[in-house]
């Protein structure tokens, strides 16, 4: 017969069973914190409230009484920020960084001066609040640039917010300004990763997302805000007009007939469990109709495929240079599942043509300068630019004697166009990079606080391949600045800063790259991959599919390119001068300067002074020169494929012979 249990032991056992349960309790919370910082599986608790942390940015943006100025070794790693060219210096604002699982935002404003090869950071009191993916763009008509809206998170990304505010930047004193709007006018929502522009006095503002919490919208409307009202206003469409798509991560870049827009990022719904996927948009639109200067005019027109087309992406950068638009980069999503995600990321150039509506590869190319320096620095500097100015010179005496057989006085007082035409030859010169000084004060600033100045390393090697890297051009150089790769679910960012010069295309110059997490988790990867080849899944048939399209894509690029050959350029201005074969931008307006000259006279009033004559004559020239660029590229592969002729064979022959006058140089 069992013992019977008293009351007393009953409530004893209760209790240590409480008291265990406690413990497994404690044990299990303990263990799956760690899991959570194992897997950075942070619940909302751990994260920091937002307001808490932009209250905190402001009282520390409280210190500065004015706009605080520091030379810098080069900018803190980030992403996703914005970047511009202004007239002579290039511009970076806000950016995020992951720091120790953390994401850290900014708003300090980073400025490079390609002459001077120095960073600065300016810090004010009136700045934007940290942000990043935000819009922004440089009107050079103003010297201003217009930033708007962008995202702000806690540090792990629990919380987060989009930006709907507009700021003014002067790009001579670098304060900010806040713009504030009557209640009544009518502004864009907060979003990220819009797209701007200009056009006229216009800065123009289309795409972009904003995520609820619930899903992402994204957004096809299209802003136009009046740079000298500083009011915006909603383009308007009539009904069934055609528009494109809703995305965010597009390009718009301006050229003489409208606003261009290409690809972008976007979801669809899928039948499939009632998810969103994402979709890669390569599509291209003008928006066109802006002669009248009337807004409610402007229509979206889209723009038909021919020739070589881009592998479809997204996350490429696409910037203008002289009514070009240079793409760089991206990646293309080959497979999205709920449980993978397999990519291609590209670090190719490709660069459009407007006038004729085609696509081309550019590829950098070794000229004869590069490996035979020893040769070609017999002849001093100093009778480098004895020769350069005896051209100008007689170019110059040229010119004035057409002015004068036109009966147009050269009145040395007559007012001066600020972009003159010695300061262009100047940046055109060969030896521009050596007569290039920085300013006495920013030199011994510089060396005083050991502010390193990176000189860049040459190479024929494109950067990394990546996406969303921000890029801008700054005359003829195409900077390149960060960027991100992705193996499998992790996202590596690259910290890296690099120049092209678009007229040579003779080098990559890298100014700093750190690319070892991103080779060693390729190695990884390759090594992964060989493990796991044999492995199956039901979506076999689908994935062969995808890589067959990717097998037809790179066949089409490659017979497009070869066709390329054979295609003929059509020719909008045939009576002006046509560029030769390996002939620079300097060369062709030596040889063909006086021409334009007396077409800009025979076209344009006479009443412009001689100096105004002479830079619209150069910019028609350089206009023609680009106009006919890859037309001439194609040309120059020919010659050096059939008959081992370089650029500098060509050049270097006509230079010596003995022609006078500005034609004796091609």
């Amino acid at each position: 017969m069992a013992k019977k249990t008293s009351k007393k032991d009953k409530e004893a056992k209760k209790a240590r069973a409480l008291l265990k349960q406690e413990k497994q309790s404690k044990k299990s919370s303990n263990k799956e914190q760690k899991l959570s910082k194992k897997f950075n599986d942070d619940s909302d608790s751990e994260d920091e409230d937002l307001d808490t942390i932009l209250q905190k940015f402001k009282k520390e943006q409280e210190q500065y009484l004015k706009i605080e100025t520091s030379y810098i070794n080069k900018p803190k790693h980030r992403n996703n920020g914005c970047m511009v060219a202004s007239q002579q210096e290039v511009l970076i604002f806000g950016g995020e960084a992951l720091i120790e699982e953390k994401l850290h935002f900014y708003n300090d404003l980073l400025v490079y001066n390609p002459k001077k090869k120095l960073w600065r950071q300016y810090l004010s009191q009136n700045s934007p609040n940290n942000r990043s993916s935000a819009a922004m763009v440089y009107h050079p008509n103003y010297n201003q640039c217009l930033l708007f809206g962008g995202e702000f998170s806690s540090p792990k990304q629990q919380q987060f917010y989009h930006y709907k505010d507009s700021w003014i930047l002067d790009c001579n004193t670098k304060e900010w300004e806040k713009l504030e709007f009557p209640k009544s006018m009518k502004v864009p929502q907060g979003r990220s990763g819009a797209k701007m522009t200009y056009w006229k006095n216009y800065a123009l503002m289309f795409g972009g997302f904003k995520d609820t919490g619930i899903e992402t919208v994204y957004f096809q409307d299209c802003w136009a805000f009046d740079m000298v009202e500083r009011t915006w206003k909603e383009i308007e469409y009539p009904k069934n007009s055609q528009i494109p798509d809703p995305r965010s991560g597009c390009s718009l870049i301006p050229f003489d007939d409208g606003i261009v827009l290409y690809g972008g990022y976007t979801k669809v719904k899928t039948t499939k469990k009632n998810i969103s996927k994402g979709k890669i948009l390569n599509d291209m639109w003008v928006l066109k109709n802006f002669s009248s200067n009337d807004l409610n005019k402007v229509r979206w027109e889209k723009k038909r495929k021919q020739g070589v087309q881009p592998p479809a992406r997204c996350g490429a950068s696409w910037v203008c240079h002289k009514g070009r638009g240079v793409l760089f980069g991206g990646v293309y999503d080959f497979e999205e599942t709920e449980e993978s995600l397999e990519s291609e990321f590209y670090n190719d150039l490709f660069v459009y043509s407007q006038d004729i509506n085609r696509w081309y590869n550019l590829k950098l190319k070794k000229t004869k300068n590069k490996s035979n320096n020893d040769n070609n620095n017999s002849k001093s500097k100093t009778e480098k630019a004895k020769s350069s100015k005896e051209r100008n010179m007689e170019l110059e005496n040229i010119l004035n004697s057409i002015l004068e057989k036109n009966n147009i006085s050269i009145d040395e007082e007559a007012q001066i166009d600020p972009s003159n035409l010695n300061d262009k030859m100047n940046r055109m010169s060969l030896d521009s990079d050596d007569e290039t000084e920085s300013d006495d004060e920013d030199e011994e600033f510089a060396d005083k606080e050991s502010v390193k100045k990176f000189e860049p390393r040459e190479s024929l090697s494109l950067p990394h391949a990546r996406y969303n890297s921000s890029t801008a051009v700054l005359g003829d150089t195409l900077y390149i600045y960060s960027g991100l790769w992705e193996l499998g679910e992790k996202e590596f960012s690259i910290d890296s800063f690099y120049s092209i010069d678009l007229n040579k295309l003779d080098s990559v110059k890298t100014y700093w790259e750190d690319l070892d997490a991103v080779l060693k988790a390729e190695r990884e990867g390759i090594e992964d991959s060989d493990d796991d080849f044999d492995y199956e899944d039901d979506d076999e048939d689908d994935d062969e599919e995808v890589s067959d399209e990717k097998l037809e894509a790179v066949d089409n690029i490659e017979a497009d390119e070869e066709a390329d050959e054979d295609y003929e350029f059509p020719d909008e201005r045939p009576w002006l001068p046509h560029p030769k074969p390996f002939e620079n931008l300097r060369a062709f307006y030596l040889r063909t300067g006086a021409e334009f000259l007396q077409w800009i006279i025979n076209s344009k009033s006479s009443a412009l002074n001689h100096k105004l004559l002479k830079t619209k004559s150069f910019d028609l020239c350089e206009s023609r020169w680009y106009e006919r660029r890859e037309e001439v590229r194609i040309m120059e592969d020919k010659f050096e494929e059939e008959f081992g002729v370089s650029g500098v064979d060509v050049i270097e022959k006509d230079s010596t012979s003995k022609q006078s006058g500005p034609s004796k140089r091609r």
